[in-house]
């Protein structure tokens, strides 16, 4: 039987395993779907894949549905993280679910010089993660970090992850990856009002560091990381 409606849980699944709904979890599927005892949802916690489940009880505020059998197993994303300067809150908004539907596996908001917001919730964007995993069918939920200065991130960088720094100086140059090698991967996406000249110079004398173009036209900076996203998944990630 298929299943079309899909929820995350942060609670182990497995079989027979019983798991209790929240009160908007409950709201959601019985006054919103209208589902009732005996509908068979999919859920799904990121780290166990994703198990049919059978509503067992059915209340106003509370519920609880039974774990019947495994219907996916987890698919982990390639190592590949998303780095981006928020913007307005809608365009970060996008950012973050459209970086989870196309398997990134972490997603780091960075404070630049430039960087519009100096602040953002790490909470909601994180429930905007999980919303996008739910409805494009993913199994796993990528992690989305708390606000970081981009200085103290480099500063830290692991040697054996590479960066992918989408450079706006670079412009009109062919968007091609081609000769890079798969392995851990982290995309940088600038703020609306670019790298200053310290933040460009740092990038340019990291070894871990490689610049590309993203075509002939500078795009909006919530345009560039679906871009790079593309790119580099058909290049080096499980879109080959």
């Amino acid at each position: 039987m298929d299943t079309k409606v899909r929820l995350f849980v942060d609670q182990p699944l497995g079989q027979g395993q019983a798991v209790a709904l929240s009160q908007d979890q409950a709201h959601y599927l019985f006054a919103v779907m209208r589902l009732a005892k005996g509908a068979v949802i999919a859920l799904f916690n990121g780290r166990d894949g994703e198990w049919r489940a059978e509503v067992a009880e059915a209340g106003k505020r509370n519920g609880v549905l039974l774990c019947l059998e495994l219907s996916r197993p987890l698919q982990v994303p390639p190592d590949l993280w998303l780095l981006f300067a928020p913007i307005k809150k809608a365009r970060t908004d996008f950012i973050v679910e459209k970086a989870a539907e196309m398997g990134a596996r972490r997603i780091v908001p960075v404070q630049t010089r430039h960087t519009n917001s100096e602040r953002i919730r790490q909470d909601r964007l994180q429930a905007h993660a999980i919303e996008a995993a739910e409805q494009c069918g993913g199994t796993f939920v990528p992690e989305v970090a708390d606000l970081v200065a981009l200085d103290r991130l480099l500063a830290t960088w692991p040697a054996e992850r590479r960066i992918l720094w989408c450079d706006e100086a670079l412009v009109g140059a062919p968007a091609a990856l081609a000769g890079l090698e798969p392995g851990p991967w982290a995309i940088l996406i600038g703020p609306e009002g670019g790298f200053s000249e310290s933040e460009a110079a740092r990038l340019r004398g990291m070894a871990q560091v490689v610049a590309v173009s993203l075509g002939p036209r500078i795009l909006r900076a919530d345009t560039a990381a679906v871009a790079a996203l593309a790119l580099w998944q058909a290049a080096l990630g499980d879109w080959r």
